[in-house]
């Protein structure tokens, strides 16, 4: 029965790390969402491993949350420094959920510009001043998922590292 339960925790360990490089691509290519992949597999692995294995999903939950508090403060401070209102971003991002579906990965984010673009040249006197604040709003994006990126490479480090040394 031992040997199952080591054979099932091995199991486990191996989706997990799966689950976390699908993860941390997902955040590279925004098809998945890469930090609650990583969140979710590191879950599972904790759940079959136990015992000092939570701690490990308390540190990957703060990293992650970290970055999204973080990511969420940047993209907003440059974006209301500029003065891109909001109604632009909710075009952009209802144009970017459209694109998603229309031209899968990039999409999203070309859907993003498009409609803050278009939103932008609705709401500003020219062409020129409407594509200044759209390049306001792809460098937020862009720092953002920076950010993101970075919170999700500690996380799975984090794991990574553990499971290596056989911490847990």
């Amino acid at each position: 029965m031992g040997d199952v339960l080591a054979s099932l925790a091995d199991q486990v360990t191996v989706v997990a790390g799966v689950g976390i490089v699908v993860g941390v691509l997902g955040t590279v290519v925004p098809v998945l969402p890469g930090g609650l992949l990583v969140a979710l597999s590191v879950a599972l692995w904790a759940l079959v491993t136990g015992g000092a294995a939570w701690w490990v999903l308390v540190g990957v939950v703060v990293l992650l949350s970290a970055g999204q508090v973080l990511e969420y403060l940047t993209a907003g401070v440059s974006l209301k420094r500029a003065g891109v209102p909001n109604r632009s971003l909710v075009a952009g991002g209802l144009l970017g959920i459209v694109g998603f579906f229309v031209v899968p990965v990039l999409g999203l984010v070309l859907g993003f510009l498009l409609g803050l673009y278009l939103a932008e040249l609705h709401r500003q006197p020219d062409a020129a001043t409407a594509w200044r604040s759209t390049k306001v709003g792809l460098r937020a994006a862009g720092v953002a998922l920076l950010i993101e990126l970075g919170a999700v490479l500690l996380a799975a480090t984090l794991w990574f590292a553990v499971v290596l040394t056989g911490t847990v």
